[in-house]
């Protein structure tokens, strides 16, 4: 009797829009792994009760976690990663040895896209998980002043001090003036109104990160792009943080040699 394969999935609420399952399926095929590769949507809610039947079924291999579950899963864990710990938000569990080990992959796969472009002042937009992971990022990279922008000005406050911010929020809709830009909300998502934010002020060689990875382009990248400044989509960083998650969930190094197939069809 053959044993079932090992899986993985992708958790959060909603997760019909996720790409994940196409990539690490891709990953999974072209190395000719045993495996799967699933979408689950959990609500904060259900949270706990998934993890209880997870941790019994020996097939499992992890998840990785997007909103709004980042930070429940890093107090959900029984390790944490050096990462997870110094951003206080977890994209991915791992299932080792019966424990939940939480890892960050977001923090490595922003600093590798921005890390080329982050010159002086960079300012975020949003205050959750994918807030946090933009924030060690650019601690790990020294770079100048970064400024944030929150819908809730308390929340901003404290993350602005956790991370010793210079400067405490600005109002969300404040027109952005710093030479980077990352949007790290949800805003602009398929099927969420986009951020309506004044871009003019920005300098023509400035540059704009969103992490939004449907639809493609977001209409910020499309503002951005219409004003001739370098764009980063949330595909780009989806993939550079699934290529990390795959080793971790699978045991196997992605074949990132087969890069533009993949892009090519994500982007179909």
């Amino acid at each position: 009797m053959t044993s079932p394969a090992p899986y993985a999935e992708v958790i959060g609420d909603p997760i019909v829009q996720s790409k994940s399952p196409a990539i690490h399926r891709f990953w999974l095929e072209a190395l000719g792994l045993e495996g799967e590769y699933r979408a689950t949507q959990v609500t904060r809610a259900g949270f706990k009760d998934y993890l209880a039947s997870r941790r019994s079924d020996p097939t499992w291999r992890g998840c990785n976690v997007t909103m709004p579950l980042k930070l429940d899963a890093l107090f959900a864990a029984d390790d944490l990663s050096d990462r997870a710990t110094a951003t206080g938000a977890a994209n991915l569990l791992t299932s080792r040895d019966g424990k939940l080990v939480a890892a960050n992959t977001d923090v490595g796969a922003v600093l590798d896209l921005i890390a080329p472009l982050v010159r002086d002042s960079v300012t975020i937009l949003g205050t959750g998980g994918a807030a946090r992971a933009v924030l060690l990022a650019l601690k790990l990279i020294a770079s100048g002043e970064v400024r944030l922008q929150a819908r809730d000005m308390a929340q901003g406050t404290a993350l602005s001090v956790e991370f010793g911010l210079r400067d405490g929020p600005r109002p969300f809709d404040t027109p952005i003036d710093s030479r980077g830009l990352v949007n790290a909300t949800p805003l602009g998502m398929t099927g969420i109104a986009p951020a309506h934010i004044d871009i003019t002020p920005m300098p023509a060689d400035g540059w704009v990160l969103d992490l939004v990875s449907a639809p493609l382009p977001t209409p910020l990248l499309a503002q951005a792009a219409a004003r001739g400044l370098a764009t980063i989509d949330g595909l780009s960083v989806l993939v550079e943080q699934a290529a990390d998650s795959f080793e971790l969930l699978f045991g196997k190094k992605a074949p990132r040699d087969r890069d533009a197939d993949l892009f090519a069809m994500l982007r179909a």
